[in-house]
């Protein structure tokens, strides 16, 4: 099988990862993941236990990639945004204009 391009990118506050990685076709969504080398560059965080998407729509470990997919690794929110947003309005502010 031809090896195909995907893109996975993972996202901290503090630190962003964007890669092209290549893959046999018929690899998971997963497998370029792990294949990534994002676990060494973020070793605080295990990342097979994050949710994975492909342009922002959620998707299971096991979907298997296409050529120019990019795979999201998302970490766990810290507050949902909707009681941020509640946070925000009690000492009115809002989400745009937080400080």
């Amino acid at each position: 099988m031809p090896d195909i391009d995907v893109e996975v990118v993972f996202a901290l506050p503090e630190k962003q990862s964007l890669q092209t990685v290549r893959v046999e076709a018929g690899a998971t969504a997963a497998d370029v993941v792990a294949r990534s080398g994002l676990a060494a560059a973020f070793p605080d965080h295990d990342l097979t236990e994050m949710t994975l998407g492909i342009w922002g729509r959620e998707v299971e470990k096991n979907k298997l990639v296409k050529a120019g997919d990019r795979i999201e690794v998302y970490r766990p929110l810290q507050l949902d945004p909707r009681e941020a947003r509640r946070q925000l309005a009690l000492i009115g502010r809002t989400m745009s204009n937080p400080d």
